[in-house]
């Protein structure tokens, strides 16, 4: 069984440690926790774990966050994965800082890269992570806050975030969305 699991972000240094780009953050963390590393392919930099009979590709789009459905499409496609096998990962300013929500589908939420990924997969039926970046900024200045680097003291609170977050991705795999949300949206 293979599962497509996306982080959005946007690639370059100047993005990399930015609010938005916790979604390539957690897949690091993954792939590092797991002893495997990503290459660059088509649309994306890939990386595959293995975990209980399963294979789960990670994909980290290198076609910038608002164009992330063209990567997942793409690849959903070159891998044979269905839809029901996604689960994308990315940041969300309705939650606070480090708090981690599985739902099995939904809106954009105001996210141009799940509007993007809606739109060209065509339907709201797939799953996402969404994780907690807060909402500590200045009306009108949403964008400068997602696109700005983490505090100090919000740095400390990212490992335990991606390492929850990885445990969610893989039980994602394991155990199925329903019984993954009914273990761990309840834990926050």
């Amino acid at each position: 069984m293979k599962y497509l699991i996306a982080g959005l972000g946007n690639i370059g240094a100047e993005y990399s440690n930015t609010r938005h780009n916790i979604g390539f953050t957690v897949l690091d963390a993954l792939a590092s926790a797991s002893n495997t590393s990503f290459s660059t392919k088509r649309y994306g930099d890939i990386a595959k774990v293995k975990h209980k009979g399963r294979t789960f590709i990670l994909l980290k789009p290198s076609t910038f966050m608002n164009l992330s459905g063209k990567a997942i499409s793409y690849w959903l496609k070159a891998e044979k994965i269905p839809i029901e096998k996604l689960l994308v990962v990315t940041d969300d300013i309705a939650l606070p800082l480090g708090t981690l929500r599985l739902r099995a589908k939904g809106s954009d939420g105001g996210h141009n890269g799940l509007f993007d990924i809606i739109e060209t997969l065509g339907t709201q039926q797939f799953a996402r992570l969404r994780f907690g970046i807060g909402n500590d900024f200045p009306k009108g200045l949403q964008v400068q806050y997602v696109l700005s680097e983490w505090s100090s003291e919000e740095k400390e609170i990212l490992p335990e975030g991606c390492k929850k977050s990885a445990e969610i991705i893989l039980s994602f795999g394991s155990i199925g969305i329903e019984r993954t949300m009914n273990l761990y949206n309840k834990k926050q």
